[in-house]
């Protein structure tokens, strides 16, 4: 080993965010580290940071300022030397990072596809015409709105619990939730139905873990790559080009997803208008090492087809 590993008088520090799937991840994180350097629990501090994201609740997040609310005061303690690195969900993630940041770790991928979550109907089909389906995400509402332009969708925010409260409160009738959040927190309780990507793309990099250290922090470094997974940074790499290229936000309904098939790299794409009048996609196959370069030549594409102003 050619670093100091963390010890019981200096833990290292591991930063996230407070809610239950948050502190999931970051659990899987630290017990990840635990098994590859054989390091008791007590070498690592799980550290919780209030981010802006999660403190807000009664406004859409387009109106608060997007996905850095998720990520700010995260990365603030990662370069001011708070916490030694910053677990994170990846579809929250902007594309650049701040100087002196690097994002170059993932854990292994969970199911990327989207929950139908309802107490009464078991999908889309099953929801009757003029129905109320509540969700925070413009990508599922513009996804909806254009499979279902007949539903109502509202503003729909906080976490499972508070989701669940909702339906059963009348506020909604379905929303929406992530299957790879639902299965980290073991919640098979929860009435929901997987939508497959075929008909409901999910958003860039959903069930995907990334976590963030400080350019220069050698020791961080060498134990990330320890637990690093190269095939879901190998499709990551391709989905966030996409996004990059796109200039996307939370204020931009965006899907996208690559899967591995041997050396290939198959990746799927669409962007849509917010009320779902208006959808453009496509779906592409290359080598593995070409995936970035996929994910820029898509974006061009569809936002050629889709003409200025489309967002």
């Amino acid at each position: 080993m050619t670093f100091e590993k963390p010890s019981r008088t200096a833990p290292f520090n591991i930063g996230t965010r407070g809610s239950p799937l948050a502190l999931a991840q970051a659990h899987e994180t630290r017990d990840r580290l635990m098994a590859a350097f054989d390091l008791p629990q007590e070498a690592f501090a799980i550290c919780v940071i209030k981010v802006t994201g999660d403190a807000v609740q009664d406004r859409p997040l387009k109106e608060i300022g997007g996905k850095g609310l998720f990520t700010r005061e995260i990365e603030e303690a990662l370069l001011d030397g708070s916490i030694d690195i910053a677990v994170h969900s990846m579809k929250d993630m902007p594309v650049e990072q701040p100087g002196g940041l690097v994002l170059d770790t993932y854990l292994p991928r969970e199911d990327v596809r989207d929950a139908f979550v309802s107490l009464h109907a078991k999908g889309l089909d099953d929801l009757a015409e003029g129905a109320t389906v509540g969700t925070s995400s413009l990508r599922r509402r513009s996804q909806l709105l254009a499979r279902r332009p007949d539903l109502n969708v509202v503003e729909f925010r906080g976490n499972v619990q508070t989701r669940l409260k909702k339906l059963g409160d009348g506020v909604a009738e379905a929303t929406f939730l992530a299957m790879a959040g639902l299965n980290r927190l073991g919640m098979a309780d929860v009435p929901r139905f997987a939508i497959e990507p075929k008909d409901m793309l999910p958003a860039v990099a959903q069930g995907a873990i990334g976590i963030e250290r400080r350019g220069d922090d050698t020791r961080a470094a060498e134990m990330l790559a320890a637990i690093h997974d190269g095939p879901t940074g190998q499709r990551l790499a391709a989905e966030r080009a996409f996004l990059a290229a796109l200039d996307g936000s939370c204020e931009t309904p965006i899907g996208g997803l690559a899967e591995l098939d041997g050396g290939n790299l198959r990746l799927r794409g669409e962007i849509l208008r917010t009320d779902g009048t208006a959808v453009f996609s496509d779906d592409v196959t290359g080598p593995i090492e070409d995936g970035a370069e996929m994910g820029h030549a898509m974006a061009g594409k569809l936002l050629a087809q889709a003409g200025p102003g489309f967002f």
